[in-house]
């Protein structure tokens, strides 16, 4: 069973709150995951980068909905209790509580419209006119990480996109600071003498494979077009092979085909193959060719400020 989502939480948690006793959240958590019978790994599901199971997360927004429609209250932190109209809501048998039936109480219009003006925006070539958020039965910790992969992904195809028209000469200055970013190479200085110095045999540059250079790492790093087959690949390793190398890095801003992946898992030398969307990753993640635009932080209630009010 599919881990459930904050609204499908709704009604489980008032019939749970139904008892009239006062129910700490990550008892409800714990409650929620068993009546929905989720797995130790489905417990213990994060949200992306996010350091918060995904059922922790559904349960405290379904939590805070209902508190908003005045349903429940929460009188002491981290706990929870129904309200007067809880009861009355729960009288009624509802076979459901969602976005849409807490509508019907005027808190939660009020509420809801405000935690969802900030997303509401104009979009491209519609003027003023404004576009719902999808998939409303998506928490707001979920819907923030979807956010932040898509302008990751779209952070990348732009890299790749500049990388494929700038020169040669460019991309390998872009290799160099990324493989010394990733602690290879030692200094830039000595990463730009290494690359480049061959330039036969199939082999673009040498780096160092650690900052004292007790080992090298040679690399090649071309921007085709189609993807990268095996005679590519093998055409590298012979050339490791005629300088008794052991270690090579095969770098693109294409793709490498399945064949040439299975044939590097084969062979005793340690190639490593980067395509084009992993060498974007790469940038990404240690900040070669990107500048931060904007920060976010994310806060929470901090539970130990209001411990003394208990």
């Amino acid at each position: 069973m599919p881990i459930p989502d904050f609204q499908t939480l709704m009604l489980p948690i008032l019939q749970l709150a139904g008892d009239g006793q006062l129910h700490k959240l990550r008892d409800a958590v714990a409650a929620m995951s068993d009546a929905f019978n989720l797995t130790e790994a489905e417990r213990n599901e994060m949200i992306g980068s996010r350091l918060q199971p995904r059922i922790y997360s559904n349960v405290s927004w379904a939590v805070t909905y209902l508190r908003a429609a005045r349903l429940l209250e929460s009188p002491l932190r981290g706990t929870f209790r129904i309200t007067d109209r809880g009861y009355e809501v729960l009288s009624a048998n509802p076979k459901r509580i969602d976005v849409q039936y807490l509508k019907r109480f005027p808190e939660f219009v009020e509420f809801y419209a405000a935690a969802r003006a900030d997303s509401r925006a104009p979009s491209a070539g519609q003027g003023a006119q404004m576009h719902e958020p999808p998939a409303e039965n998506i928490s707001p910790d979920e819907r923030l990480e979807i956010s932040y992969r898509e302008l990751q992904k779209a952070l990348a195809r732009d890299l790749l996109e500049r990388i494929k028209h700038c020169s040669p000469r460019f991309f390998e200055n872009l290799v160099i600071d990324l493989l010394v970013k990733m602690g290879y190479g030692g200094s830039v200085e000595d990463a730009g003498k290494a690359i480049g110095r061959s330039g036969d045999g199939g082999i673009d540059g040498v780096i160092k494979g650690d900052i004292l250079g007790l080992d090298e790492v040679y690399v090649q790093a071309k921007r085709w077009e189609g993807a990268v087959g095996t005679p590519v690949v093998r055409d590298f390793v012979g050339a490791l092979e005629g300088r008794r190398a052991r270690r090579g890095v095969l770098i693109t801003t294409s793709s490498f085909t399945d064949d040439a992946r299975r044939y590097v898992e084969r062979i005793e030398k340690k190639i490593v193959l980067i395509d084009g969307e992993q060498l974007a990753q790469y940038m990404i993640d240690f900040n070669v060719g990107v500048a931060e635009e904007r920060r976010y932080v994310i806060k929470r209630l901090d539970e130990n400020y209001f411990s003394g009010d208990a």
